[in-house]
């Protein structure tokens, strides 16, 4: 399943994710105006905004990530998640500490429209570049998004065993008998 979105669409999620920031960080409601072209596909039911579809909102401090975080799964309309994960990755990513006011101007947004998770029933099938991955295995999870493999130069090999590491796994877990393995697609934009 391919998630489209015009590039109107694009801007008005990253300013949405930027705002939902800025508005908390000033201890104030959110203020956020859609531009005509987006609202007036909210209105005729077209727009993607308004479908529940799981994302991920990473933010960038130079070329440091500063925070991310995400829904695999879409339950509320994405306009809605991801405000919330914006949010949550400046304020919540317990592997770093609450985003200050004095770094927004620093960080660059990224936001990932993640499609619906499919059972993988052959990892050897994996994309890099294409395919994120869910693994599922004695009680732990983990997920990597489609661009990490990229960014981090990994071969197929290097992947599959990163995203046991993940789940905090030994390498190789994801061919255990029992263990699940999902793979999406995600597009990916950024400021």
């Amino acid at each position: 399943m391919s998630i489209e979105l015009t590039e109107d669409e694009k801007q008005c999620l990253l300013q949405e994710a930027r705002e939902a920031i800025a508005s908390e960080l000033d201890g104030r409601p959110g203020r956020y105006e859609r531009p005509e072209s987006v609202q007036a596909r909210m209105d005729a039911g077209t727009s993607a905004l308004s479908i529940p579809y799981g994302a991920f909102v990473t933010l960038h401090k130079g070329k440091s990530l500063r925070g991310c975080i995400g829904r695999m799964i879409g339950i509320r309309p994405l306009e809605e998640t991801v405000r919330t994960m914006a949010r949550a990755a400046a304020f919540e990513d317990p592997r770093f500490p609450p985003l200050r006011k004095d770094e927004l101007a620093q960080c660059k947004i990224e936001i990932s429209v993640l499609s619906p998770m499919e059972r993988c029933p052959d990892p050897r099938s994996v994309q890099i570049g294409v395919h994120g991955l869910y693994l599922v295995h004695r009680g732990y999870s983990g997920v990597l998004l489609p661009q990490v493999p990229v960014e981090q130069g990994w071969d197929l090999d290097e992947y599959l065993d990163y995203i046991c590491r993940k789940a905090g796994l030994p390498p190789g877990a994801y061919n255990e008998p029992g263990a699940e393995l999902y793979t999406f697609t995600a597009l990916v934009f950024g400021e």
